[in-house]
């Protein structure tokens, strides 16, 4: 368990507040607000606590950063902005998913990533 440190409580106040899945950059950017001498090294060091111990995991988007969500949220998958490059989460999944598969595959888990631009960046 972690000790209990401004620059911490500062980090998992971020994922407390965002729901969407963020880089260490977007992690970075958004505790300085709270804690302005905050260091890369330390949101590392925490996420990678913070995953440790369950409370974060990692989003693995192919070809890009990796980003971090709290865990618990159930199934889900992640729309990429091809312009702003924020990744969001999307609720819900595709119905008959498994009626994709060859016949006598079984499927045991996915994910889907789409990509595209987001309501912001469109505007």
């Amino acid at each position: 368990m972690l000790r209990k440190t401004e620059q911490r409580e500062a980090i998992r106040r971020v994922f407390q507040e965002n729901h969407d899945p963020l880089s260490v950059q977007d992690v970075l950017d958004k505790a300085q607000q709270d804690v302005p001498r905050l260091g890369i090294a330390t949101v590392y060091r925490t996420l990678k606590a913070l995953v440790d111990e369950g409370w974060l995991k990692v989003v693995e988007l192919p070809g890009d950063t990796s980003r971090y969500e709290r865990t618990g949220k159930g199934h889900h998958h992640h729309f990429s902005c091809n312009k702003c490059e924020r990744v969001f989460d999307l609720e819900g999944c595709l119905p008959g998913i498994d009626t994709l598969l060859p016949p006598g595959f079984l499927l045991q888990s996915h994910e889907f990533f789409l990509y595209g631009v987001c309501a912001d960046c469109a505007a």
